[in-house]
Protein backbone atom coordinates (compact mmCIF):
# COMPACT_ATOMS: atom_id res chain seq x y z
CA UNK A 1 0.00 0.00 0.00
CA UNK A 2 2.69 2.58 0.72
CA UNK A 3 4.39 1.24 -2.28
CA UNK A 4 1.41 2.08 -3.99
CA UNK A 5 1.00 6.01 -3.09
CA UNK A 6 5.18 6.06 -3.84
CA UNK A 7 4.85 5.92 -7.19
CA UNK A 8 1.93 8.68 -7.10
CA UNK A 9 -0.75 6.28 -7.35
CA UNK A 10 -3.91 6.03 -4.60
CA UNK A 11 -6.50 3.68 -3.27
CA UNK A 12 -10.53 3.88 -4.08
CA UNK A 13 -11.24 1.66 -1.23
CA UNK A 14 -9.74 -0.71 1.64
CA UNK A 15 -11.34 -3.73 2.81
CA UNK A 16 -9.77 -6.07 6.04
CA UNK A 17 -11.65 -8.21 8.32
CA UNK A 18 -13.03 -7.22 11.34
CA UNK A 19 -10.76 -6.48 14.35
CA UNK A 20 -12.13 -9.42 16.33
CA UNK A 21 -11.45 -11.80 13.75
CA UNK A 22 -8.69 -11.13 12.61
CA UNK A 23 -6.67 -11.46 16.07
CA UNK A 24 -6.48 -14.75 15.55
CA UNK A 25 -4.43 -14.66 11.68
CA UNK A 26 -1.09 -14.67 11.76
CA UNK A 27 0.82 -11.58 10.14
CA UNK A 28 -1.82 -9.60 11.37
CA UNK A 29 -1.51 -5.59 9.76
CA UNK A 30 -3.91 -3.03 10.66
CA UNK A 31 -4.64 -0.41 8.62
CA UNK A 32 -7.21 2.41 10.11
CA UNK A 33 -3.84 4.80 10.19
CA UNK A 34 -3.07 4.27 7.25
CA UNK A 35 -6.24 4.56 5.54
CA UNK A 36 -7.26 7.69 7.95
CA UNK A 37 -3.86 8.98 6.86
CA UNK A 38 -4.81 9.31 2.94
CA UNK A 39 -8.52 9.13 3.67
CA UNK A 40 -9.43 6.06 2.20
CA UNK A 41 -12.63 4.66 2.66
CA UNK A 42 -11.94 1.72 5.23
CA UNK A 43 -14.54 -1.40 5.12
CA UNK A 44 -14.07 -4.48 8.22
CA UNK A 45 -16.02 -7.34 7.22
CA UNK A 46 -16.04 -11.03 8.29
CA UNK A 47 -15.78 -12.42 4.92
CA UNK A 48 -14.13 -11.33 1.68
CA UNK A 49 -17.40 -12.71 0.00
CA UNK A 50 -19.86 -11.17 2.19
CA UNK A 51 -22.81 -8.56 0.20
CA UNK A 52 -20.91 -5.50 2.00
CA UNK A 53 -17.94 -5.82 0.42
CA UNK A 54 -19.00 -6.64 -3.37
CA UNK A 55 -21.19 -4.01 -2.63
CA UNK A 56 -18.49 -1.12 -1.84
CA UNK A 57 -16.78 -2.85 -4.80
CA UNK A 58 -19.53 -1.78 -7.49
CA UNK A 59 -20.21 1.70 -5.58
CA UNK A 60 -16.63 2.65 -5.83
CA UNK A 61 -16.49 1.33 -8.96
CA UNK A 62 -13.24 -0.42 -8.77
CA UNK A 63 -11.04 -0.93 -11.94
CA UNK A 64 -8.59 -3.41 -9.79
CA UNK A 65 -9.22 -4.89 -6.70
CA UNK A 66 -5.80 -6.28 -4.89
CA UNK A 67 -6.80 -9.27 -2.88
CA UNK A 68 -3.02 -9.55 -0.70
CA UNK A 69 -2.91 -12.05 2.36
CA UNK A 70 -6.26 -13.14 2.57
CA UNK A 71 -6.63 -16.84 3.50
CA UNK A 72 -10.55 -16.31 2.35
CA UNK A 73 -11.32 -17.77 -1.31
CA UNK A 74 -12.51 -15.21 -3.52
CA UNK A 75 -15.99 -16.42 -5.14
CA UNK A 76 -17.26 -15.10 -8.49
CA UNK A 77 -19.28 -12.56 -7.55
CA UNK A 78 -16.22 -10.91 -6.61
CA UNK A 79 -14.01 -11.53 -9.31
CA UNK A 80 -16.79 -9.57 -10.71
CA UNK A 81 -17.23 -6.97 -9.07
CA UNK A 82 -14.61 -4.44 -10.48
CA UNK A 83 -14.39 -3.54 -13.78
CA UNK A 84 -11.29 -4.80 -15.20
CA UNK A 85 -10.56 -7.65 -12.35
CA UNK A 86 -8.91 -9.17 -9.41
CA UNK A 87 -5.44 -9.36 -8.91
CA UNK A 88 -3.25 -11.51 -6.54
CA UNK A 89 0.10 -12.18 -5.29
CA UNK A 90 1.53 -15.56 -4.95
CA UNK A 91 4.83 -16.75 -3.06
CA UNK A 92 6.68 -19.04 -5.83
CA UNK A 93 7.00 -19.26 -9.37
CA UNK A 94 3.77 -20.08 -10.71
CA UNK A 95 2.79 -22.33 -11.96
CA UNK A 96 5.14 -24.19 -9.53
CA UNK A 97 4.09 -24.43 -6.24
CA UNK A 98 0.50 -23.62 -6.39
CA UNK A 99 -1.27 -23.90 -3.38
CA UNK A 100 -0.69 -23.36 0.35
CA UNK A 101 2.74 -22.95 2.45
CA UNK A 102 4.75 -21.95 -0.05
CA UNK A 103 7.44 -20.60 2.04
CA UNK A 104 7.85 -23.68 3.92
CA UNK A 105 7.90 -26.22 0.80
CA UNK A 106 10.32 -24.25 -1.23
CA UNK A 107 12.90 -24.95 1.84
CA UNK A 108 12.05 -28.72 2.42
CA UNK A 109 11.90 -28.98 -1.39
CA UNK A 110 15.50 -27.82 -1.31
CA UNK A 111 14.58 -25.59 -4.50
CA UNK A 112 17.82 -23.16 -5.54
CA UNK A 113 15.11 -20.62 -6.30
CA UNK A 114 11.75 -19.44 -5.53
CA UNK A 115 10.07 -16.08 -6.21
CA UNK A 116 6.32 -14.08 -6.16
CA UNK A 117 4.27 -14.21 -9.11
CA UNK A 118 1.45 -11.34 -9.63
CA UNK A 119 -1.51 -13.01 -11.57
CA UNK A 120 -4.73 -11.96 -12.72
CA UNK A 121 -7.24 -14.17 -10.36
CA UNK A 122 -9.28 -16.98 -11.61
CA UNK A 123 -11.82 -19.30 -10.41
CA UNK A 124 -9.36 -21.73 -9.85
CA UNK A 125 -6.40 -22.07 -7.43
CA UNK A 126 -3.63 -19.99 -8.77
CA UNK A 127 -4.14 -20.60 -12.23
CA UNK A 128 -4.77 -17.33 -13.11
CA UNK A 129 -2.97 -15.48 -16.19
CA UNK A 130 0.54 -14.08 -14.96
CA UNK A 131 1.49 -10.16 -15.00
CA UNK A 132 4.96 -10.20 -13.52
CA UNK A 133 7.56 -12.29 -11.45
CA UNK A 134 10.22 -11.95 -8.92
CA UNK A 135 13.10 -14.65 -8.48
CA UNK A 136 14.72 -15.22 -5.30
CA UNK A 137 17.98 -17.73 -4.87
CA UNK A 138 18.26 -20.18 -1.99
CA UNK A 139 20.54 -21.66 -0.47
CA UNK A 140 21.29 -24.02 2.64
CA UNK A 141 21.40 -20.80 5.02
CA UNK A 142 17.44 -20.29 3.60
CA UNK A 143 15.19 -19.65 6.69
CA UNK A 144 11.08 -19.22 6.95
CA UNK A 145 12.33 -16.41 8.29
CA UNK A 146 14.75 -14.75 5.91
CA UNK A 147 12.63 -16.05 2.77
CA UNK A 148 9.37 -13.99 4.67
CA UNK A 149 11.53 -11.30 4.30
CA UNK A 150 12.39 -11.56 0.80
CA UNK A 151 9.05 -12.69 -0.22
CA UNK A 152 7.73 -9.31 1.01
CA UNK A 153 10.59 -7.17 -0.73
CA UNK A 154 9.28 -8.85 -3.73
CA UNK A 155 5.96 -7.54 -3.43
CA UNK A 156 6.95 -4.16 -2.72
CA UNK A 157 9.31 -4.40 -5.81
CA UNK A 158 6.21 -5.90 -7.89
CA UNK A 159 3.82 -3.32 -7.15
CA UNK A 160 6.47 -0.64 -7.64
CA UNK A 161 7.20 -2.00 -11.08
CA UNK A 162 3.47 -2.29 -12.53
CA UNK A 163 1.09 -0.29 -10.94
CA UNK A 164 2.10 2.68 -13.20
CA UNK A 165 1.52 0.52 -15.97
CA UNK A 166 -1.37 -1.54 -15.16
CA UNK A 167 -3.23 1.88 -14.50
CA UNK A 168 -2.70 2.55 -18.27
CA UNK A 169 -3.52 -0.65 -19.82
CA UNK A 170 0.10 -1.55 -21.08
CA UNK A 171 0.75 -4.91 -19.43
CA UNK A 172 0.18 -8.40 -20.74
CA UNK A 173 -0.68 -11.34 -19.51
CA UNK A 174 0.31 -14.54 -20.08
CA UNK A 175 -1.50 -17.91 -19.59
CA UNK A 176 -0.09 -20.36 -17.26
CA UNK A 177 1.73 -23.34 -18.85
CA UNK A 178 -0.27 -26.64 -17.31
CA UNK A 179 2.51 -28.88 -18.31
CA UNK A 180 4.92 -27.20 -15.97
CA UNK A 181 2.05 -26.86 -13.27
CA UNK A 182 2.59 -28.15 -9.26
CA UNK A 183 0.51 -28.16 -5.99
CA UNK A 184 1.82 -28.56 -2.57
CA UNK A 185 -0.63 -29.40 -0.13
CA UNK A 186 -1.22 -27.44 3.11
CA UNK A 187 0.91 -27.73 6.58
CA UNK A 188 -0.33 -28.01 10.18
CA UNK A 189 1.85 -27.52 13.45
CA UNK A 190 2.08 -31.11 13.47
CA UNK A 191 3.85 -31.89 10.15
CA UNK A 192 6.75 -29.80 11.76
CA UNK A 193 7.92 -33.19 14.22
CA UNK A 194 10.92 -34.53 13.39
CA UNK A 195 11.48 -38.15 11.91
CA UNK A 196 14.12 -39.07 14.62
CA UNK A 197 14.84 -42.01 12.07
CA UNK A 198 14.66 -40.38 9.11
CA UNK A 199 17.91 -38.24 7.49
CA UNK A 200 19.72 -35.43 9.22
CA UNK A 201 19.66 -33.34 6.38
CA UNK A 202 15.53 -33.84 6.11
CA UNK A 203 15.70 -32.91 9.65
CA UNK A 204 17.78 -29.61 9.10
CA UNK A 205 15.57 -28.35 5.77
CA UNK A 206 12.59 -28.96 8.58
CA UNK A 207 13.84 -26.51 11.37
CA UNK A 208 15.14 -24.11 8.66
CA UNK A 209 11.53 -24.44 7.04
CA UNK A 210 9.34 -24.08 9.79
CA UNK A 211 11.12 -22.02 12.32
CA UNK A 212 9.70 -18.51 13.42
CA UNK A 213 7.29 -16.63 12.45
CA UNK A 214 5.94 -20.49 12.10
CA UNK A 215 5.54 -23.05 15.24
CA UNK A 216 8.84 -24.50 15.04
CA UNK A 217 9.85 -28.14 13.93
CA UNK A 218 9.77 -30.15 17.27
CA UNK A 219 10.16 -33.95 18.61
CA UNK A 220 9.70 -35.59 22.15
CA UNK A 221 12.54 -35.57 24.52
CA UNK A 222 13.42 -38.48 27.11
CA UNK A 223 10.86 -36.76 29.74
CA UNK A 224 8.23 -36.95 27.13
CA UNK A 225 8.15 -33.18 26.72
CA UNK A 226 8.00 -31.57 23.48
CA UNK A 227 11.21 -29.87 22.54
CA UNK A 228 10.90 -27.16 19.64
CA UNK A 229 13.82 -26.47 17.78
CA UNK A 230 14.42 -23.00 16.02
CA UNK A 231 17.97 -23.19 15.33
CA UNK A 232 19.88 -25.88 14.54
CA UNK A 233 23.02 -26.95 12.41
CA UNK A 234 24.38 -30.45 10.69
CA UNK A 235 27.67 -31.53 12.63
CA UNK A 236 31.14 -32.27 10.77
CA UNK A 237 31.28 -34.87 12.37
CA UNK A 238 29.02 -37.63 11.58
CA UNK A 239 29.33 -40.24 14.34
CA UNK A 240 30.47 -38.82 17.97
CA UNK A 241 29.63 -37.93 21.20
CA UNK A 242 28.96 -34.06 21.91
CA UNK A 243 28.36 -34.25 25.26
CA UNK A 244 28.68 -30.19 25.74
CA UNK A 245 26.22 -29.34 22.81
CA UNK A 246 22.44 -30.57 22.53
CA UNK A 247 22.04 -32.53 19.47
CA UNK A 248 20.01 -35.45 18.14
CA UNK A 249 21.81 -38.49 16.49
CA UNK A 250 20.35 -39.53 13.24
CA UNK A 251 21.49 -42.63 11.03
CA UNK A 252 23.27 -40.53 8.51
CA UNK A 253 24.89 -37.82 10.99
CA UNK A 254 24.30 -35.32 13.98
CA UNK A 255 21.86 -32.98 14.26
CA UNK A 256 23.00 -30.02 16.45
CA UNK A 257 20.41 -28.33 18.08
CA UNK A 258 21.63 -24.40 18.43
CA UNK A 259 18.48 -23.02 19.71
CA UNK A 260 15.72 -25.03 21.56
CA UNK A 261 12.80 -24.30 23.70
CA UNK A 262 10.83 -26.95 25.84
CA UNK A 263 7.33 -27.31 26.59
CA UNK A 264 5.98 -28.68 29.56
CA UNK A 265 3.38 -30.18 28.08
CA UNK A 266 3.99 -33.92 27.53
CA UNK A 267 3.13 -35.91 24.20
CA UNK A 268 1.50 -32.26 22.56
Amino acid sequence: MDAIYRVGQSLDLVITLNDSQARQKSGRVYLDDFCNKHQIPLLKSNHINDESCIAAIKAHKIDWLFIIGWSQIANSEILNAPNNGVLGMHPTLLPQGRGRAAIPWAIIKGLNKTGVTLFKLDTGVDTGEIIAQKEILLDTSTTAASLYTEVNRCHIQLIEEVINPLSKGELSLRVQDESKATIWPGRKPEDGEINLKGSVVDAEKLVRAVTKPYPGAFYFNSEGNKAIVWEAEISKERFCSLNDKAHLQFYDGILILNKIEVVNTPYG
